[in-house]
């Protein structure tokens, strides 16, 4: 298992970025989470086999349609274990 963190920075925010994000980790079978960040930016934490996690992260630098992403910084990680790939809700706008 590969895992990474993710930090997409651009207009990510209220463009359906974490909704989406699921849907294409869920499609790959990948596990984490996907929150907003302070400054307009998204956070995620991936984990799957490599080729998945490769695909992912291509998809994370375009992102949804209305999505224009700037930046994605990869930093990986030790493989963590999660059950399932959330949608972590905070004191952020709500897309989903």
């Amino acid at each position: 298992m590969t895992t990474v963190n993710l930090l997409v920075k651009g207009k990510v925010q209220g463009v359906y970025y974490r909704k989406l994000a699921q849907e294409k980790a869920k499609e790959l079978n990948i596990t984490g989470w996907v929150k907003y960040i302070n400054g307009g930016r998204v956070e995620i934490m991936a984990s799957g086999t490599e080729n998945a996690i490769k695909e992912f992260i291509e998809w994370c630098k375009k992102g949804p349609e209305k999505a224009d992403v700037e930046n994605v910084i990869v930093t990986p990680l030790s493989g963590e274990q999660f059950e399932d790939f959330i949608v972590i809700l905070e004191n952020y706008p709500a897309d989903i």
